[in-house]
C-alpha cells in the first residue's frame, strides 16, 4: 500500500513522502526498506536509529531520522491496525469439504465453510461467512452466528450458542462437563449431572487449549467483547462481563462472576462463588478467595489490596537485613544475661 493510503485508512497524520510503498509490518530490528515498523517512546530510540525500516508509526515529537512517518497518540494500537491492513487473511472459499460429516438436519449457510473431516451434529446451525476448520466438531444443536472462525480441533458440546464474529483458536473445548461431584453414602464420589449450556456473545476471542464448562443448571456466559488467552479454565456457571480480559493459565472456579472490563493477569486463580466488580484488576498469580469491589486492584495469594501487597513486598526485601540485626541483638543479650546451663 502507499503510505498515504494507509494513513487515510487509519485516520493518521503523515509526514514525509506519502508515495512510499509498504508491503508488510515488521519489528524495528528486522524491518527492511519496504516494511512499516513502530516505536512507542524514548526507550526505543537506539533500536529506531539502527532500524532499516522504510516507514514508521511514531508518537508526536519522536525523531524519524528523515523517514516518512505516521504520527499517532497510540502507536502500538495504530501499528496493529496497519498490520491488519497489510497482512489480510487469505480468502476461504465457502462450501462443505467432501470428507466432512454433516447431519442431514444441520443448517449450513451457503456462504459458510466446513473444512476437512469436520463434524456437524444434528440440528446444528452455522451462519453466513463462518468457517469451521479441519477437524472441528459441533455436537447436536450447536448454533454459530455470522463471521465466526472455529479453528482446527475445536469441540463445541451440545446446545452451545456462539454469537457473531467469534474466534476460537485450535483445541478450544466449549461446553464440556463442569467438575461436579457429591460424596455418596458409601464414600464414593457421585457425579452431579451437568445439564446446562454455554452462551458466548458477539466479538469474543478465545485462545488455544482453553476450556469453558457447561453450566450444571442454566448458563455459563461469556459476554460481548471478552478476550481470553491460551490455557484458561472457565468453570461451570461462570458469568464473565463485557470486554473483560483473562490472561494465560488462569482458572475460574464454578459460579465466578466478573463484571465489565475486569482484567485477570496470568495464572490468576479464583475460588468458586466469588465476584469481581466492574473495572477490577488482579495481578499475576493472584489467588482470589473473596469478593473484589468495583475498580479495586488486588495482588498476591491470598489476594490483598495493591497498597498492602506493595508494603508486604517491600518488607520482604528488608527481611534479610532485619534477621542479621536480630542475631546481633541476640548475641548482645546473651553476653549480658547468659542462658541457663542445661540440667
Amino acid at each position: 500500500m502507499r503510505l498515504s493510503d494507509l494513513a487515510e485508512r487509519l485516520g493518521l497524520e503523515i509526514e514525509g513522502d506519502g508515495d512510499v510503498q509498504v508491503t508488510g509490518a515488521a519489528p524495528l530490528e528486522a524491518a527492511g526498506a519496504r516494511d512499516l515498523a513502530f516505536a512507542a517512546g524514548a526507550k526505543w530510540a537506539d533500536a529506531l536509529a539502527a532500524s532499516k525500516a522504510g516507514a514508521l508509526v511514531l508518537p508526536q515529537g519522536m525523531d524519524a531520522g528523515g523517514r516518512p512517518v505516521l504520527r499517532s497518540t497510540r502507536p502500538r494500537r495504530d501499528f496493529a491496525r496497519a498490520a491488519t491492513l497489510l497482512h489480510p487473511a487469505p480468502p476461504i472459499a465457502p462450501g462443505v469439504h467432501p470428507s466432512a460429516a454433516v447431519e442431514p438436519d444441520a443448517e449450513i449457510h451457503p456462504e459458510a465453510t466446513v473444512g476437512a473431516r469436520a463434524v456437524v451434529g444434528s440440528g446444528a446451525r452455522v451462519g453466513a461467512r463462518s468457517v469451521l476448520h479441519a477437524g472441528a466438531v459441533l455436537y447436536p444443536r450447536v448454533e454459530i452466528g455470522q463471521n465466526c472462525e472455529i479453528h482446527a480441533g475445536c469441540v463445541l458440546r451440545e446446545d452451545t450458542r456462539i454469537g457473531d464474529r467469534v474466534v476460537l483458536h485450535p483445541g478450544v473445548l466449549i461446553g464440556g462437563d463442569g467438575f461436579g461431584f457429591e460424596l455418596g453414602d458409601d464414600g464414593a464420589w457421585e457425579k452431579v449431572p451437568q445439564v446446562g449450556r454455554v452462551v458466548i456473545e458477539d466479538d469474543v476471542e478465545i485462545g488455544a487449549g482453553t476450556t469453558v464448562d457447561r453450566a450444571a443448571l442454566g448458563v455459563t456466559r461469556i459476554a460481548r467483547g471478552v478476550k481470553i488467552d491460551n490455557l484458561v479454565q472457565v468453570g461451570h456457571n461462570c458469568d464473565i462481563g463485557e470486554d473483560s480480559l483473562i490472561v494465560a493459565q488462569s482458572g475460574l472456579g464454578g459460579s465466578t462472576r466478573l463484571g465489565r472490563r475486569v482484567i485477570l493477569m496470568a495464572r490468576t486463580g479464583i475460588g468458586g462463588h466469588v465476584s469481581m466488580g466492574d473495572g477490577s484488576f488482579a495481578g499475576v498469580r493472584s489467588g482470589i478467595v473473596r469478593d473484589v469491589a468495583a475498580g479495586q486492584r488486588v495482588f498476591g495469594s491470598p489476594a490483598t489490596t495493591e497498597q498492602i501487597w506493595h508494603r508486604g513486598v517491600a518488607a520482604l526485601t528488608r527481611l534479610p537485613a532485619a534477621l542479621k540485626r536480630l542475631r546481633r541483638l541476640e548475641k548482645r543479650v546473651d553476653r549480658l544475661d547468659p542462658p541457663d546451663e542445661p540440667a
